[in-house]
């Protein structure tokens, strides 16, 4: 028996570890071609080749491999003291390294992309702590709290999740509109401050919390309020860990709205200003990679940094009332 489940279990690793280096190859290939040179030389048709029109393909920075060929080279001109080698190759190094970060450089010096960063960061703040705070009070006093109708309010909440998001922009729109909301980051903010699958997972995940801790807090003289903020809300954090990470992926990726709201080129959010340097650098897949690479980096950092209470959220956050 337990050399069976030793077998499957390895089975299932090896599956999972196969499936994730699939799953992350695309991801791989964004950051590899950002730090590609522009051209390097084809040792078979000896002439500059981009890198994109490879074959095979590249998947390995080009300049990385040539920067460690100079380096040793330089290292072997030191020791036999040969200080004009040595200086050509750590000349080489320097302009290697130069044009591999000749991406990212170009973005922030001729580009607008630090504003655009900045501004899909603290629109993601903003609306990653309205979309926490009110889904987690929704999801309270719907799991925590009884009246009348309590149940119907909730799948009437939920029904709404089965209209698509793409029949909601019209309304939507005139309604920022008709608000002089238009091309302004409020066009943004105050429609998602709050989602519906939050109030889902929120209501869900109250239920693990027992009543007795917070029948235990009012009988202390603990207000609603207090309860809410000083024992629910701690409890939660795998939850909130778990949301706050959807909802910031959400609208760090957000381009359908903020494309129709915004005119401005200052206000533009980061995938926004992507799509327009896409169309001004169409075959620049270098200066391309780089701007994805950017945008990807949050998502990956905020991930790492709360995967922990991520899968506990989402394990936690199936018991049933």
């Amino acid at each position: 028996m337990k050399k069976r489940f030793s077998i499957q279990k390895t089975i299932t690793y090896l599956l999972l570890s196969v499936a994730a280096v699939i799953s992350l190859l695309p991801l791989y290939w964004v950051f590899s071609t950002s730090l590609q040179l522009k051209s390097y030389q084809d040792e078979d048709l000896e002439r500059p080749t981009s890198y994109v029109n490879a074959n095979p393909p590249k998947m390995f920075p080009v300049g990385i491999t040539e920067y460690f060929e100079h380096w040793g080279k330089a290292r072997d001109a030191e020791k036999i003291g040969d200080s004009e080698q040595e200086a050509y190759h750590r000349q080489v190094m320097d302009n290697i390294v130069t044009d591999m970060f000749s991406g990212f450089r170009q973005l922030f010096q001729q580009n607008s992309m630090g504003l655009w960063f900045f501004n899909s960061l603290y629109i993601g703040i903003v609306v990653t702590l309205g979309i926490l705070l009110f889904d987690s009070m929704a999801g309270y006093v719907l799991a925590k709290k009884r009246f009348p109708g309590r149940n119907f309010i909730f799948w009437l909440i939920i029904s709404t999740m089965m209209i698509p998001s793409q029949v909601t922009l019209v309304p939507m729109f005139i309604m920022v509109r008709d608000l002089g909301l238009m091309d302004t980051h409020w066009a943004l903010i105050l429609p998602d401050l709050s989602m519906v699958f939050g109030v889902f997972l929120m209501r869900q995940f109250m239920f693990s919390i027992p009543d007795e801790l917070i029948e235990a807090a009012k009988i202390d003289g603990a207000s609603e309020w207090k309860t809410f903020w000083k024992i629910v809300l701690p409890l939660a954090r795998p939850g909130l860990a778990a949301l706050g990470i959807f909802t910031f992926m959400n609208v760090w990726n957000s381009f359908l709205w903020p494309i129709i709201v915004l005119n401005n080129a200052k206000l533009y959010t980061l995938p926004v200003g992507l799509k327009t340097l896409q169309d001004a650098n169409l075959a620049d897949f270098k200066l391309l990679m780089s701007g994805a690479a950017i945008a990807a980096i949050p998502m990956i950092i905020v991930f790492l940094l709360f995967q922990r209470h991520f899968v506990k959220g989402l394990t936690l956050g199936g018991v049933k009332e």
